[in-house]
């Protein structure tokens, strides 16, 4: 597993992370013994950066479990204060975060997101805390845009920042990277399969279960969700060219970015794991990048 220096400063974590989301049955209940072996997996296959979130549903007390045996001491461990930033909330969920994942500290806590009631100020000091404590090793934001990035930074310097990028969701290429790659700081990117729309295994007539949340999101409905799928039906064939899963295109594309340490790919089995391994060896010509940007210009709006 190839291996990126988080920010300027962080460690060297590996290219390929496994977001923990989906074990937490947010897309679907999940036998948790099936989980541990996903965890496991991943670990013992170099994909030992995991990131988890208060938020993340029975993700982290599943991680709690996976971890045993030794497998606490061979990851990167990541997890994110979900719900309200104020500074005691913040600090009661990271104890809670704590006892849940079955550690005494976590090498990064993160921001889940951009919050008008909590003031930032409030937030990034007590987040600046938990570090001076050893609580937390690294901290970190999620789903912060450039300017919200400039005003957290200026009362804590963080090491990381986790956004939404696919080749669907590509808002950050306007002002985030550059912000990132000019101040040093490490992206760890999230939701790089568009929540499956980039895996290939689609039709348009699938219907998702209700306890996945994508049986609630328009992008997975009527026309919208088979435009999406058309487009990942153009992909497929530059995927096969190349002798790879539309997945390991998917993730192998975000890594063309310098400014991106680590993609974060969830896994429902130890199977998935296992596919997403290849994608950090592949690159593109400017060819094959031109061709995909060609495909996606035929991107849907929503």
């Amino acid at each position: 597993m190839q291996h990126r220096q988080l920010g300027t400063d962080g460690p060297e974590v590996p290219v390929i992370g496994l977001g923990a989301w989906p074990i937490g049955g947010g897309m679907g209940d999940l036998d948790e013994q099936e989980s541990i072996a996903t965890v496991r997996t991943a670990i013992d296959n170099g994909i030992t950066l995991l990131d988890t979130a208060q938020a993340y549903r029975t993700s982290e007390s599943t991680l709690g479990r996976a971890l045993k045996d030794g497998y606490r001491e061979r990851c990167f461990l990541a997890t994110k204060v979900s719900r309200s930033y104020k500074p005691k909330a913040i600090e009661e969920a990271i104890e809670n975060s704590l006892r849940s994942l079955n550690t005494d500290y976590v090498d990064l806590y993160q921001i889940h997101g951009w919050s008008k009631q909590d003031p930032i100020e409030d937030s990034m000091a007590t987040m600046a805390k938990l570090q001076e404590q050893g609580k937390t090793r690294f901290i970190g934001i999620s789903n912060f845009n450039a300017q919200q990035m400039q005003a957290a930074y200026k009362i804590a310097p963080f090491h990381s920042s986790q956004p939404r990028y696919n080749m669907f969701d590509r808002n950050i290429e306007t002002e985030d990277l550059a912000y990132c790659k000019k101040t040093g700081i490490g992206i760890l990117a999230h939701s790089p399969l568009a929540k499956g729309l980039l895996t290939g295994k689609y039709t348009p007539n699938h219907t998702f279960l209700e306890d996945d949340e994508r049986s609630t999101f328009p992008r997975f409905k009527g026309d919208l969700f088979a435009q999406y799928l058309a487009v990942t039906g153009q992909l497929k064939t530059v995927a096969t060219a190349k002798g790879c899963t539309m997945v390991q295109l998917a993730i192998a594309w975000i890594l063309r970015r310098s400014e991106v340490t680590c993609v974060l790919v969830g896994a429902k089995n130890p199977d998935q794991v296992k596919d997403h391994l290849a994608a950090a060896d592949i690159t593109f010509s400017d060819d094959e990048l031109q061709q995909i940007d060609a495909i996606l210009k035929d991107t849907p709006k929503g």
